[in-house]
C-alpha cells in the first residue's frame, strides 16, 4: 500500500511516500520558504537528488510542485496519481473534538475549519492541503492525524487555566499541547536508546515552530503550547510566552484592534520581530558578522529553553534526558549549544566536540561524565503518520 504523508507547516510542506507496512520510503521531499520569491524545494529518491529554487507563494502552489515531482520522468517514482491509495494529513489543532485518527470527511473538515482561529498559521494550510490532496489524488482515501492527540495525558493541573472552572467545562477552554506527532515520536526513540522501563524526559522541537514537552514514562505530563500554538518558546515568527497586560496595553494605549495584536504576535513575532528574519540560518550568519539584534534573538531564545528545562526537571522529579529535534534541534549546533550552557548543576553538560559532528542518526552530544544524556533525535512525523494511515484504513 502506498501512503503519501503531507507535513504542512507554517512555511514548509515536507512529504515522504511510504510503502505500509514494510517501511519502505520510496522518496521524501520539502518545499520550504512557502511565500516567497526563493523557495527552495527537494526532492529525494534514494541517492538521486533534485533542488531547485523557485517562487513557491502558497500551499496550493505547494503541493502542485509535489504532484509533479512524484510522476517526474527523471526522479519520479509513479506512473500515475491513482498508485497512492492514501493520503496521511497533519492537522495541528484537534480540539476537544479529536483524540484519534480520522478520516478526511465533510464534518472533520467544518470542524479543522472552525478550530483557524486557534492554529492560524497552521490548520488554514492543513485543510488546504487536505482539499487540494483530495482533488489531485481522488481515489485515495485521506486520513487525518492531529498533533494535539499525544498531549491528552497531561493531568488537570497541566492543561487547567485559572479561570473559572465554566470556561473548562463549558467552553473548552485549555491547554491542547502541539507537536505531538513528532514529540511522541522522538520520545518513543529515545526511551528505546536509553533502556529504561521508567523514565523522565524532556523532548525540546525546535523548527519555524517551537515546544518543549516533559515525557514521564512514555506519556506526556507537560508541555509549553497552549490553547493555541503560539506560546511557549521563541519562535519563528511567533512571540512565545507575553504578559497578557502586553495585548490589553497594545489595544488600549496603541490603539491597535484585535486581529492587529493577533497578526503582530502571531507573524510579526519571535525571531522575525527582533531580527527582521525568521529563518535561524539568516540570523546565524548575521550574528558570526557581529549583528546586536541577532546576537540577543539567539541569546533570549535560548534563555526561554533553559527556563523550561528547569521547570520541568522540577515536574518530572528528575531528568534522564534532554532530546533535540525537528530542523534547528537536530542541525543547528549553536542552539544546542546555547540552550545547555551552564546547566552543569542540572546535570547537564554538553561535549562541543560531539555537537559539532553532522548525522541523521540518534546521537549523544553530553561529555563522558555526564548525568543527563542530550541525545539527538531525528523525527520523523511522516513515518508516524504513515502507521496511523495505515492502522486507521486496514
Amino acid at each position: 500500500m502506498n501512503i503519501l504523508v503531507l507535513n504542512a507547516g507554517s512555511s514548509s510542506l515536507k512529504y515522504q511516500l511510504i510503502a505500509m507496512p514494510s517501511q519502505e520510503v520510496k522518496c521524501v521531499g520539502l518545499v520550504e520558504r512557502i511565500g516567497m520569491e526563493d523557495a527552495i524545494f527537494t526532492h529525494e529518491k534514494g541517492s538521486q537528488e533534485h533542488n531547485e529554487v523557485t517562487p513557491i507563494l502558497d500551499h496550493t502552489a505547494a503541493l502542485k510542485k509535489v504532484e509533479s515531482a512524484l510522476m517526474d520522468s527523471n526522479y519520479g517514482v509513479l506512473k500515475n496519481v491513482d498508485e497512492i491509495d492514501a493520503v496521511g494529513h497533519r492537522v495541528v489543532h484537534g480540539g476537544s473534538q479529536f483524540t484519534k485518527t480520522v478520516l478526511a470527511t465533510p464534518d472533520v473538515k467544518e470542524n479543522i475549519k472552525e478550530l483557524f482561529a486557534l492554529a492560524p498559521l497552521h490548520n488554514p494550510a492543513n485543510l488546504t492541503g487536505i482539499e487540494v490532496a483530495e482533488n489531485v489524488f481522488s481515489n485515495a482515501k485521506q486520513a487525518v492525524i492531529f498533533d494535539t492527540a499525544f498531549h491528552q495525558t497531561m493531568p488537570r493541573e497541566a492543561y487547567q487555566y485559572a479561570i473559572a472552572n465554566k470556561y473548562l467545562e463549558e467552553d473548552g477552554i485549555r491547554a491542547y499541547g502541539f507537536h505531538g506527532t513528532s514529540h511522541k515520536y522522538v520520545s518513543e526513540k529515545a526511551i528505546e536508546h536509553l533502556k529504561k522501563e521508567k523514565s523522565n524526559i524532556i523532548t525540546i522541537h525546535l523548527g519555524n515552530g517551537c515546544s518543549i514537552s516533559a515525557v514521564k514514562d512514555g506519556k506526556c505530563i507537560e508541555h509549553s503550547m497552549g490553547m493555541g500554538p503560539s506560546n511557549g518558546l521563541v519562535m519563528g515568527t511567533r512571540a512565545g510566552d507575553i504578559d497578557q497586560s502586553v495585548v490589553f496595553h497594545m489595544q488600549k494605549k496603541l490603539g491597535k484592534t484585535a486581529d492587529e495584536v493577533n497578526h503582530i504576535l502571531q507573524k510579526e513575532s519571535g525571531m522575525k520581530g527582533l531580527t527582521g528574519h525568521s529563518d535561524l540560518r539568516d540570523i546565524r550568519n548575521l550574528a558570526a558578522e557581529g549583528n546586536q539584534d541577532c546576537i540577543n534573538a539567539l541569546n533570549l531564545a535560548a534563555h526561554r529553553i533553559k527556563k523550561f528545562i528547569g521547570s520541568y526537571t522540577a515536574i518530572l522529579n528528575g531528568l534522564d534526558a534532554i532530546v533535540f529535534t525537528a530542523g534547528i534541534g537536530e542541525n543547528s549546533s549553536l542552539m544546542r549549544e546555547l540552550s545547555c550552557k551552564n546547566m552543569s548543576y542540572l546535570g547537564i553538560d554538553l561535549d562541543l566536540d560531539k555537537n559539532a559532528v553532522r548525522s541523521k542518526k540518534i546521537r549523544e552530544i553530553q561529555k563522558q561524565d555526564a548525568n543527563v544524556k542530550i541525545l539527538i533525535v531525528p523525527t520523523n512525523e511522516e513515518l508516524e503518520i504513515a502507521k496511523q494511515t495505515y492502522e486507521l484504513i486496514c
